[in-house]
């Protein structure tokens, strides 16, 4: 089966993120009022065959461990679906 999978990655929430702060005061500068954090993240889809969607978000697990989050700095979350 063909699984979509979606992965949130964002920095730990007691980590300190230099291209937030930047967003930020970019956003300020720019007018923008209310803002009073920004977090910057990655967004990324993966296309999977598996057996199942147990599988598939086990697979999309494993690389998020291994190479596609840092487990020091960062936190993701994953979404699983079939491809339609």
């Amino acid at each position: 089966m063909n699984f979509v999978c979606e992965v949130y990655i964002r920095p730990r929430a007691d980590i300190l993120d230099p291209q937030g702060d930047a967003v930020l005061s970019a956003l300020g500068h720019l007018g923008f009022e209310g803002v009073n954090e920004v977090k910057v993240g990655k967004y990324l889809i993966l296309k999977l065959t598996a057996p199942d969607s147990s599988a598939a978000e086990q697979a999309a697990r494993t690389m998020c461990e291994k190479l596609l989050a840092n487990p020091i700095t960062e936190d993701y979350t994953l979404k699983v679906s079939t491809e339609a």
